[in-house]
């Protein structure tokens, strides 16, 4: 049998994978990538057969393509849409309802789901997504019974990556691309020529353990080097980045900066930014009630980026969308580090691939900031 010690790297093989994926199973409701519709998703998966093997992303403000790769890589694309948030905090959910009844109103709460979460697949810019959510959901004052329950006993594998998308800029965000915390297996995919292989190293002693059971062969020299220069070649990659040297201070000098009017007159207000960044938590409350005596309460995610959002007595606080996004950005970027420590930006990119009109925070960031930029659009 062979050895394993807490923190070696070891070999996983093709075959491997679908012996960790079984394993993975068994813990809990397997999550993750699936091509549907043409777009990169996070799905119930069974086993490496249902994920979008030999498919490669093409992404650049206001584009997005999942295309053929011409290799067999399981992991030539990047990130679509979808980020992990919607698991833990899902875009609706019934918070509770309250029946009429012949011996009063009842009241109840939606049961949480049973098994955990084992999500594959996690990219280490959402790895440090997940780390902000749990920081704003489970590390306060008050916490949100609704994330803390799906976010109880999640198990999670990350893969580092082998190439940025063109809207990828985590190295300036510290967040990529490769993990450093905050996953329980970290696999790196490799595939040169005739070698196709796994990396994999646990994170937690969760991880530990099912890497222990699997009795997987201890890496050598060679595979460990070649696996390492595919995350430096990555980040050699980037092609956006944003300086955050003295960015806070200059965005909140920034209000009257003619940047904000400029990207305004391109802003659709449609929310697409904030509804696909996976650290984003705005949100809303709806009640509702029927005929029949029934009541509820459901939660949904919102966005910042609408004209109805800041509406209090009289109208709108942000009416404008130069307002709304300009709060948008200054909160990300600045406002963000004063409540929670850190940018509320991961280097993720989409928002700038999933805009429409193509507006780029990394552009938007440098006008303001006084720095030039790699990058289309502004």
């Amino acid at each position: 049998m062979n050895e394993h010690r807490p923190g070696s790297k070891l070999l996983i093989t093709q075959e491997g994978l679908k012996r960790l994926m079984a394993a993975l199973s068994a813990l809990g409701d397997l999550i993750g990538p699936k091509a549907i519709g043409g777009v990169l998703t996070y799905a119930r998966i069974s086993g490496p057969e249902d994920m979008p093997r030999g498919m490669t992303d093409e992404q650049s403000a206001g584009r997005y393509r999942l295309l053929p790769s011409g290799r067999e890589a399981y992991f030539d694309f990047t990130l679509g849409a979808q980020g992990w948030k919607s698991f833990f905090s899902p875009p609706s959910v019934e918070l509770f309802s309250v029946s009429n009844g012949a011996d009063g109103y009842t009241i109840t709460q939606p049961e949480p789901a049973l098994r955990p979460l084992v999500l594959f697949g996690v990219r280490p810019c959402e790895l440090a997504a997940i780390a902000m959510q749990d920081k704003i959901y489970t590390q306060g004052d008050h916490v949100d019974q609704v994330y803390a329950a799906r976010r109880k006993d999640a198990f999670i594998v990350a893969i580092n990556c082998a190439r940025p998308s063109g809207g990828c800029f985590c190295v300036s965000m510290g967040t990529g691309p490769r993990a450093q915390a905050g996953f329980d297996i970290a696999l790196t995919e490799v595939l040169e020529g005739t070698d196709h292989f796994f990396l994999a190293e646990s994170g937690s002693a969760a991880g530990e353990k099912v890497l222990s059971e699997l009795g997987f062969p201890p890496a050598g020299d060679g595979q460990v080097a070649v696996a390492e220069k595919t995350s430096s070649t990555a980040a050699g990659r980037m092609g956006r980045a944003i300086n955050q040297n003295g960015l806070k201070d200059a965005l909140y000098a920034s209000y009257n900066h003619p940047q904000w009017a400029k990207t305004g007159q391109r802003c659709l207000s449609c929310g697409s930014c904030a509804a696909v960044c996976p650290t984003c938590f705005c949100l809303k409350y709806e009640d509702y009630t029927d005929l029949a005596g029934k009541a509820s309460r459901k939660r949904g995610w919102d966005v910042c980026l609408g004209r109805d959002y800041s509406y209090i007595h009289g109208g709108p606080a942000r009416p404008s969308a130069m307002a709304r996004y300009r709060h948008f950005v200054i909160h990300k970027l600045a406002s963000w580090i004063d409540q929670f420590g850190s940018p509320g930006c991961v280097g993720c990119g989409r928002c700038i691939v999933w805009c429409p009109a193509g507006i780029d925070i990394t552009q938007h960031a440098a006008a303001i900031g006084g720095a030039e930029k790699p990058g289309g659009g502004s």
